[in-house]
């Protein structure tokens, strides 16, 4: 018999980056907490985990535009990236994750029934693993979102380039969605704050995105709870 999940409540959908999942500085370590994290919380919580591409799929993008290869080419080379970081995360969580990540979000949502924490990387050209994130969400009539990222919250500036820039702990999604389409034209390789796919999903659907730092697991396991957390709130 599959194993079911204790908890009545929605669901939950977390984002992993891909440039919080490797950085080059204590990996193998975030890894090994980062699972055992997804595996508690998935004991409790019907959890859906997407894992990013980060360096490594921008690399391989850099590359093969130079070869002159398409932007859907460049997509799919990118969620080659992606789904390998979910393997790598799904294997260390082990059962029931499953062993190899979805390949759609039918099928993410079926393996949901079946048991918890479900992981995958990206699905098809387009959809960044943020925007299928949100699709799940709104699929799954989500809880809430949880963006774990490399800042630790909305800001009015880039923080990694402007030691002023301040965080802004609620937003609306009307601005939420005005900073994402002014910072994302939605090429192959990107690196922002969030999917304009996935901000457009979330709004229409009215489902809350929090955005935390990726690395501090205790505040990304009190995000994924539901409890106090240190970010920012889009609603």
């Amino acid at each position: 018999m599959p194993r079911r999940t204790s908890s009545t409540a929605g669901p939950v959908v977390v984002s992993i980056g891909g440039s919080v999942l490797l950085t080059g500085d204590g990996d193998r370590e975030y890894l090994i907490a980062l699972a055992d994290l997804l595996r508690g919380i998935g004991r409790s919580v019907r959890l859906v985990v997407t894992t990013g591409g980060g360096r490594t799929a921008r690399e391989y993008i850099r590359i093969g535009r130079g070869l002159g290869l398409t932007e859907v080419e460049l997509d799919e080379i990118g969620i080659e990236v992606t789904r390998l970081h979910a393997r790598l995360l799904a294997a260390r969580v082990g059962p029931p994750a499953p062993p190899h990540p979805p390949g759609t979000i039918a099928e993410a949502v079926h393996e949901l029934a079946r048991g918890s924490p479900v992981i995958l990387g990206g699905t098809e050209p387009g959809h960044t693993t943020d925007g299928v994130a949100a699709l799940l969400a709104a699929r799954l009539r989500a809880a809430r979102l949880v963006n774990a990222t490399d800042v630790n919250g909305v800001y009015d500036r880039d923080p990694r380039t402007d030691p002023k820039a301040v965080r802004l702990d609620r937003v609306t999604w009307s601005e939420f969605r005005s900073m994402v389409h002014a910072l994302a034209s939605g090429g192959a390789g990107q690196n922002f704050l969030f999917d304009r796919l996935g901000a457009d999903t979330l709004a229409r659907a009215g489902i809350p995105l929090w955005i935390v730092h990726g690395r501090d697991l205790a505040n990304l396991d009190a995000a994924i709870r539901g409890l106090p957390f240190d970010g920012s709130r889009v609603e």
